[in-house]
């Protein structure tokens, strides 16, 4: 540190801006080693950024023009303020005690960019996950924000060449079309200089033949430089930046040996055309140009079409709310203003901005977007709504319940969103080879190159390697897997069946066993009270006992006494809730128990004759110290679907379990129902997890079926989870699918959607590596010349899109 610098440690003004520092003031930074004091939070908050940014030279710099208020530069005010919790509260979540964040990318252009930006990121210290979307241009960040602030993230990005901001579905839908227009105009003027040259070059290649004298050959030579330099400097950039950028931090991608032959390639000619000796190649410069972003363009435009789902979840979110204040007068605010407990106003034709519930009105409300159910539901007084449905003949007014970021739609959003930025192992080990495959190629273009100078002449020895870097590039190896894995998912989010985990897809291909919750997966988990018994007392005591126990579940039987409720309830202590068990708790100084008849019974005290009833229905009892109080008879009904959805798996050759806290033969007489072939009831949710380990031990792959929230652990164990995403808070869920339709056919759909991208995947890397083992040799020996390896390898990537994009129709 400089004397100054110390100096001014040490004195009562800012070490950012010089000015002085209030009495009292509390703003302190490390800065060079040292504690510097700050006279506001905003200039200890850009000193920080400065710090983490590895730019501690900008005060060293400062002080040696003793200049104390030199300007910080703009690009790190700008990223310091993503710092500020404010700012940070619309974008940045929170996951497991780590941040997380999703960021709109500029600037990408391909498979290369994407694992460039992963690979400088996972560099930084507390970076867990950084994911690219290249369907979306989207980039999914989880990090310790206590050890590496997000300002610094987006610089890193920035200085290797990529501008990542907060993602917003208006920009970024904007941004990508800006892309796609830049793209078709450098597209455009590749495709005016092929044509222009390829017919001087015609020329050339007759008077190559026929005779030409020298002042006309360089006459066209020149005027091919004149038109293949825009396209060269222009429509190449794309590919020259990519390529350095990937160089500037030590690593290879795939637009390293093209940008090499684009090079070497236009500087051969120009050095041909300026001396009037060798062969000039503007044809070719131009030609392969013109089929890459041909390629690229197509490429991108497919990728788009396939992360389309995410883009219109996101658009579904209306900007604006109609909210009412307390004497019912409309003011219009922002949707992410909405508090739970406002009340907001929702017209015909417009959509919901936040979960809640009707207080007045009543309309058919569609969820078609959301949920994949064509039918509009009736919504009256009393119903829930969900964000992103769209209102349709009635004026709603509904009281807010949950916030817009934590709503539905936000919370289905996020969990595709993760899905998509995730990568299963198969595309890990896909970008990995395509790495080492760029680092061979260039290798052997080295041998090639030498081998044929030294048996033949420089100028062959140009155009064969040429062909080699130009043919070999592993564009349709990295895309083989990433685009079959983002049209699947699009097409099953559609159905409603939404992948919030990368592997899903992998695993459900995979599996072996598919295991069922009872209540509210196989049935549907609306349970209502057909009878109840007194045993001993009064009958309405005992049921307000029932309804004060079940008040803080949101397990389908508690809403089964939930619904029972008339009045006041009295006041509960010491809640303890048994999970597959029952309920406990004490009431005005009594302990209560209401739960299976084991639980609430308990030993040593008298069963009743009829607690062992084998009726398919449930029954719980309430009891005291004193023993039973009441009994009560729960019904639910089997879905429609699930019988066929069971033989449809087992048709599959999947192993079909129940498993049940259930301790009558209710479990039992549902399996024999639907044909189950293995059942367990009377299970605690530990006992649950202790028999799907004891299957994977033998080898099994298991599918877990559950509610989602009540068998946390069962589903945490399964090789995969899907969850009932209707009967839960989607907040809550942490399972690896949801089935967003009350329809169990859709898990048919997904694992016969899994099959048919495994053969899409094993199809696509199979092409990229036979094509690209099969076309090296023949560009080594000379048989391929460099115009037919460019249209060779634009229209292999090309096949592996197209392949790709026969999932979104699911018919393949």
């Amino acid at each position: 540190m400089s004397d100054g610098a110390a100096a001014k440690a040490s004195s009562s003004v800012c070490f950012h801006c010089g000015l002085p520092v209030p009495a009292g003031s509390d703003f302190h930074a490390t800065v060079f080693t040292a504690t510097q004091a700050f006279c506001c939070a905003g200039c200890k908050a850009v000193a920080e950024t400065i710090v983490a940014s590895g730019l501690e030279d900008y005060y060293q710099d400062r002080e040696n023009t003793l200049d104390s208020r030199a300007p910080v530069p703009e690009s790190l005010l700008a990223l310091a303020a993503f710092d500020h919790p404010s700012v940070q509260k619309e974008f940045v979540g929170r996951e497991g005690g780590r941040a997380t964040a999703e960021l709109t990318l500029e600037n990408l252009s391909c498979a290369a960019c994407a694992w460039l930006i992963e690979k400088k990121l996972g560099q930084e210290p507390g970076v867990v996950q950084a994911t690219v979307n290249l369907s979306t241009h989207r980039l999914h960040l989880c990090w310790d924000d206590s050890a590496t602030p997000v300002s610094r993230l987006l610089s890193t990005l920035e200085h290797i060449g990529y501008r990542a901001r907060p993602y917003r579905a208006d920009t970024h839908a904007a941004q990508l079309e800006a892309e796609s227009s830049d793209l078709l105009k450098r597209l455009a003027v590749a495709g005016f200089g092929m044509m222009q040259v390829m017919m001087y070059a015609g020329a050339l290649y007759g008077g190559a033949i026929h005779g030409m004298e020298a002042e006309y050959r360089d006459y066209l030579r020149w005027i091919n430089l004149l038109i293949t330099t825009p396209v060269f400097f222009y429509s190449g950039k794309p590919f020259y930046h990519s390529a350095w950028q990937a160089l500037k931090i030590r690593h290879l991608n795939m637009d390293v040996p093209v940008s090499l032959a684009l090079i070497s390639a236009y500087i051969a000619s120009i050095y041909a055309t300026v001396t009037g000796h060798g062969d000039v190649y503007f044809d070719s410069v131009s030609m392969f140009i013109f089929f890459l972003l041909t390629s690229h363009f197509l490429e991108t435009r497919a990728r788009q079409r396939a992360g389309d789902t995410a883009a219109r979840l996101m658009a579904l979110t209306p900007n604006l709310a109609t909210r009412l204040d307390r004497n019912g007068q409309q003011e219009i605010v922002a949707a992410g203003d909405l508090c739970v407990g406002d009340r907001i106003l929702v017209k015909p034709g417009e959509t919901v901005a936040a979960d809640g519930s009707v207080l007045e009105g009543s309309s058919d409300v569609s969820e078609a977007l959301l949920t994949g159910e064509p039918l509009p539901l009736a919504k009256n007084p009393g119903d829930s709504v969900l964000s992103g449905s769209i209102n349709a003949d009635g004026s709603l007014i509904i009281r807010i319940t949950r916030i817009a970021s934590d709503s539905t739609l936000g919370t289905l959003n996020r969990l595709l969103n993760r899905a998509l930025a995730e990568k299963p192992q198969l595309a890990r080990r896909a970008d990995e080879l395509a790495q080492i495959f760029v680092a061979a190629v260039l290798v052997i273009a080295a041998i090639v190159f030498g081998c044929w100078a030294y048996t033949t002449s420089y100028h062959e020895a140009f155009w064969i390697t040429l062909a080699v870097l130009v043919a070999t590039c592993p564009c349709a190896l990295s895309l083989a897997t990433p685009m079959a894995l983002s049209s699947a998912t699009n097409a099953l989010a559609q159905s409603g069946f939404l992948i919030s985990r990368g592997h899903v897809l992998e695993t459900l291909a995979r599996a072996t066993h598919v295991i069922f919750d009872k209540t509210g997966t196989l049935t549907e988990g609306r349970l209502h009270i057909t009878e109840s018994t007194a045993v001993r007392g009064d009958p309405g005591f005992a049921q307000l006992i029932a309804c004060a126990l079940e008040q803080r579940s949101e397990h389908p039987v508690a809403r089964a006494f939930q619904a029972l409720q008339t009045g006041k309830l009295p006041a509960v202590q010491n809640m303890s809730h048994i999970p597959g068990a029952g309920v406990s708790a004490d009431i005005d100084g009594r302990h209560y128990r209401l739960g299976h008849a084991a639980f609430a019974l308990g030993d040593g005290i008298a069963i009743p004759d009829h607690a062992a009833d084998s009726n398919i229905n449930e029954k719980l009892w309430l009891a005291d110290t004193d023993g039973a109080l009441a009994c009560f008879t729960l019904s639910d009904t089997l879905r429609p679907e699930a019988a066929r959805t069971v033989h449809a798996l087992q048709e599959r050759g999947l192993i079909t379990c129940l498993l049940s806290g259930d301790h009558s033969s209710a479990p039992h007489t549902m399996a024999a129902a639907l044909g189950i072939q293995q059942v367990k009831g009377g299970l605690s949710p530990q006992d649950k997890r202790t028999h799907v380990q004891q299957l994977q031990q033998n080898g099994a792959i298991v599918v877990m079926i559950g509610d989602g929230v009540n068998d946390a652990p069962v589903l945490a164990q399964a090789h995969l989870s899907i969850a009932m995403a209707s009967g839960s808070d989607l907040a809550q869920i942490t399972a690896d699918a949801l089935l967003l339709r009350d329809d169990l056919c859709r898990i048919i759909d997904a694992v016969d959607m899994a099959h048919k991208t495994r053969a899409v995947i094993r199809q696509n890397l199979g092409w990229a590596l036979a094509y690209n083992l099969s076309v090296l040799p023949l560009a080594a020996l000379g048989y391929l010349p460099p115009w037919a390896a460019a249209i060779g390898m634009s229209l292999s990537s090309l096949l592996v899109v197209g392949n790709a994009l026969r999932l979104r129709t699911r018919k393949t």
